[in-house]
């Protein structure tokens, strides 16, 4: 049997792990060229600073101090996810690598919070860990769309373009 987490422990893990993609986003978007995964990392971005505010309106603790601050401050160059982004920019193709990296890092969450999920006896705080599975599952689904269409194979908007009877 695993660790049973606390509805504080679950929510410190949540609020972390989301300012670290929304950093990891950030930094995506800011160095992609391309418009459309620019927009896609924004979105990205945007969508983990509302996944914080949900998530820090129940964590009781005081270590991260304030939203606004915390969000503020400057990402963990010791994520290993950031430190990819950051070895990929240097190539001609850091948009198809980024969102490599980003298909990889969401599948780990995925994975990792359906573990704990799977072990925690408090619904409360499965329900914390099952919201972010989910959540996380829409953005590996985005992503991968979008590297369909940058690597220029067929995704689903394409679907009427190409499956015509």
């Amino acid at each position: 049997m695993g660790k049973e987490y606390t509805v504080q422990e679950a929510l410190k893990l949540a609020i972390q792990a989301e300012k670290d993609s929304m950093d990891f986003y950030r930094r995506a978007a800011s160095v992609t060229k391309n418009d459309r995964a620019q927009k896609v990392f924004e979105l990205l971005a945007n969508e983990e600073v509302g996944h914080l505010k949900a998530f820090f309106d129940h964590y009781k603790g005081t270590e991260f101090g304030d939203l606004t601050s915390f969000i503020a401050t400057p990402p963990d160059l010791e994520n290993t996810v950031f430190a990819e982004l950051e070895t990929s920019i240097t190539s001609d193709t850091h948009e198809q690598k980024a969102l490599e990296i980003s298909l990889a890092e969401e599948k780990a969450c995925i994975d990792q919070y359906t573990h704990f999920a799977r072990d925690i006896v408090d619904p409360l705080v499965k329900s914390i860990f099952l919201r972010v599975v989910k959540e996380t599952e829409q953005h590996y689904a985005l992503i991968e769309s979008e590297y369909a269409h940058i690597m220029g194979m067929v995704n689903e908007s394409d679907q009427d373009t190409y499956v015509r009877e």
